[in-house]
């Protein structure tokens, strides 16, 4: 057996070089256009994130927009509700998933089965017979076709009155269920054999094999990563992913990097990733969601950027910095500014809340392809 490479040193413009390539963020339409381009861009990133604020457009539209420059909102249904490219599931949270990525979800929807205590600790077996019964007999159905429950008094702001809501989301995360539909924050559910028109689950993964699945798909989208990199919000895999990185270092697959102002800080990448360095990472432009894969990890974001983005929509008013919804501005390979957006969808128009630099001396430089930048994505925020 080879002995392992030595410790590669590299830059933060260098680092930041392979993961914005990771990321594809380096280039105009890394996808091209149409349906396609979102099913690829999909399954390149690994996920892409869903969630519920609606200050501007949500924030799985904008992910795919940032990469896609003609993206439709109806190529993702399609690729959800026609195509069956990508589904719903948890991964740091919900997201949309590629559809050949299933296989490695298995073994988490059958611990979800047995979930009790917590949020779902109230739900009953026969709850969740009861609502798969009747979507199997009926068909697909949303929370509001239900109008049989005895309602109860919400539990916080995002409660439903409605007990099957609870039942309809174990059924869901226990794989029984998947959804169909999306329309906004209301959701479709249908019996996941039949909507996927399989005539059983596919196959499980091993903890293996959800191992070295996670790690290749950090690889792929990340450049560079480290354990909480691959790890983000899943702590419990770390000694898994640990044992496998330190198994590919042994046979030369992977790469041990130091990062300029984080040497203590283990990173690795996959040699081949690293023939990206020569590429020229040009000067696009990109108005990101605070849920971006680039900006969501806040503590990677620091170390390569130098940069601190400051998510304040749970902040009172008095304490915010950056503003309620702040969506970080990059160019080229900096973070230039923080503005503050909100749409105004009766006018049509994307209002500008607050606009903070970031950094010497980017105002002038960057003002005017910015201030373009911002109304190609007001018309992005009034298109169908």
């Amino acid at each position: 057996m080879p002995p392992p490479r030595k410790l590669l040193h590299l830059d933060k413009f260098d680092a930041r070089r392979l993961w914005l390539h990771a990321q594809r963020l380096d280039t105009s339409a890394p996808f091209g256009e149409g349906p396609e381009a979102t099913q690829a861009a999909v399954e390149h990133l690994g996920y892409v994130q869903i969630d519920t604020i609606n200050v501007i457009e949500r924030c799985h539209h904008h992910i795919l927009w940032t990469r896609i420059p003609n993206y439709r909102r109806d190529d993702l249904r399609r690729a959800q509700s026609i195509d069956r490219t990508a589904f719903e599931y948890w991964t740091h949270a919900l997201s949309y998933v590629p559809t050949k990525d299933y296989r490695f979800f298995v073994p988490e929807m059958k611990r979800r089965r047995g979930a009790t205590g917590g949020w779902f600790g109230q739900v009953r077996r026969e709850d969740i017979r009861r609502v798969v019964s009747r979507i199997r007999k009926e068909g697909p159905l949303t929370i509001r076709d239900i109008d049989d429950d005895v309602l109860v008094e919400k539990e916080h702001l995002w409660a439903s009155r409605k007990p099957s809501k609870r039942a309809l989301q174990l059924a869901f995360y226990g794989g029984a269920l998947t959804i169909s539909a999306r329309s906004g924050m209301l959701k479709t559910y249908e019996l996941t054999e039949r909507h996927f028109g399989w005539e059983r689950d596919p196959k499980p993964a091993s903890e293996r094999q959800v191992a070295e699945y996670l790690l290749d798909r950090a690889l792929r989208s990340q450049g560079i990563v480290s354990l909480d990199s691959v790890c983000y919000l899943d702590a419990k895999r770390k000694p898994a992913i640990r044992q496998l990185v330190e198994s590919r270092v042994r046979r030369r697959r992977l790469v041990p990097v130091a990062i300029e102002g984080a040497e203590r800080v283990e990173h690795w990448a996959v040699p081949e990733t690293l023939d990206a360095l020569s590429a020229d990472a040009g000067e696009q432009v990109h108005i990101l969601s605070p849920f971006d894969p680039l900006i969501i990890q806040r503590k990677r974001l620091r170390l390569f950027f130098e940069y601190e983005h400051r998510f304040e929509a749970y902040v009172p008013k008095e304490k915010r910095v950056l503003g309620y919804f702040a969506l970080p501005v990059l160019i080229g390979d900096r973070i230039v500014a923080a503005i503050d957006l909100k749409a105004d969808r009766q006018r049509g128009r994307l209002l500008v809340q607050r606009w903070t630099w970031v950094g010497k001396g980017a105002e002038l430089k960057h003002k005017a392809r910015i201030e373009q930048e911002l109304h190609r994505f007001e018309r992005f925020q009034n298109g169908p």
